[in-house]
């Protein structure tokens, strides 16, 4: 009753700014099972009504794993009926503003809603890239940090529950366990997203598993391998068909987000981030690309859709 009335409140709240229509769409998450949620199928452009990039794993009606943080899952958070306190780990995939803007938001007051330590993951560092724990310090060092309030997520004297960061290194090109407690097992792989260092996640509870492809542009057959007969590939379809140069070198197109999904047998496939496919009739050519490849189940995103995983 409680997440119900949450939802309800969230619904007419995102209906008075003006987004009704996905907002409309969004459902609770089943209180047995396992399920995906995508908080954010859009971003990183602006005037659309999708939130960017972030996915919660629902285990037994309790959010269990957060995926990225972009632009508006704070309050697709909220809408969701999610609580902090139940996740085990937040997993970013790589440091794009469109997968963790709202990171500072969800840890404020945090110390509020839990006393757990959180664990968190993401990748090392490169370029223009700080490595995943030298972004925390950045964010909430005491001194020296853009939101030293927030310190008391470094273990300090402010504000914001104590994290447990790791730091992935994505130039061992092999799969890692990043949690595993439970029953609940998480994986993390680097994937090829041009320059920027980034991560897969695989997520696997009673015997199902889901996959979060992160931005890449598909070319790597080690992430086939990682993916292998998932029950569910969550798989960014960024950019539309034919595109070439740079955008090509940070996310696979139409067509290889289909063999990707063929080639690794996996059950189901969820289309998400789809900032690039604002014509409707350009998604629908994207998606029949997919098609033409993987003829399993495909089901394209929407802000707080929950997919059950069986």
């Amino acid at each position: 009753m409680v997440r119900l009335a949450r939802f309800a409140m969230c619904l007419s709240c995102g209906m008075a700014l003006g987004t009704p229509t996905m907002l409309a769409s969004q459902t609770l998450c089943p209180s047995e099972g396992v399920a995906v949620q995508v908080l954010g199928s859009g971003g990183p452009r602006t005037g659309s009504d999708r939130a960017s990039a972030s996915y919660l794993v629902w285990v037994d009606g309790r959010a269990r794993v957060m995926v990225d943080a972009g632009g508006g899952s704070f309050v697709r958070f909220g809408a969701s009926g999610a609580r902090l306190a139940d996740l085990r780990l937040i997993a970013l995939s790589h440091l794009h503003p469109d997968h963790v803007t709202d990171l500072a938001g969800l840890l404020w007051l945090s110390d509020a809603a839990r006393v757990e330590p959180l664990r968190m993951v993401g990748p090392s560092g490169a370029g223009d890239f700080p490595a995943f724990d030298d972004f925390l310090q950045r964010l909430f060092h005491p001194e020296s940090g853009a939101f030293p309030v927030l310190s008391g997520v470094l273990g300090g004297q402010g504000r914001g529950v104590r994290t447990l960061p790791n730091t992935i290194d994505v130039t061992h090109h092999v799969s890692s366990v990043v949690f595993e407690e439970s029953g609940l097992r998480i994986l993390a792989h680097p994937v090829p997203h041009g320059p920027v260092p980034a991560l897969a996640f695989r997520v696997e509870i009673d015997g199902l598993s889901v996959v979060f492809s992160g931005d890449q542009n598909g070319s790597d057959p080690a992430f086939v391998e990682f993916s292998e007969e998932a029950t569910t590939l969550v798989m960014h379809l960024a950019v539309p068909p034919r595109t070439s140069g740079f955008a090509r070198d940070l996310h696979a197109t139409p067509d290889v987000v289909g063999q990707v999904a063929k080639s690794a047998s996996v059950r189901e496939l969820i289309l998400s981030h789809l900032f690039a496919h604002d014509d409707p009739a350009d998604l629908e050519m994207g998606v029949d690309e997919v098609r033409a490849r993987y003829n399993g189940s495909i089901r394209v995103a929407e802000d707080l859709a929950c997919y059950p995983v069986r």
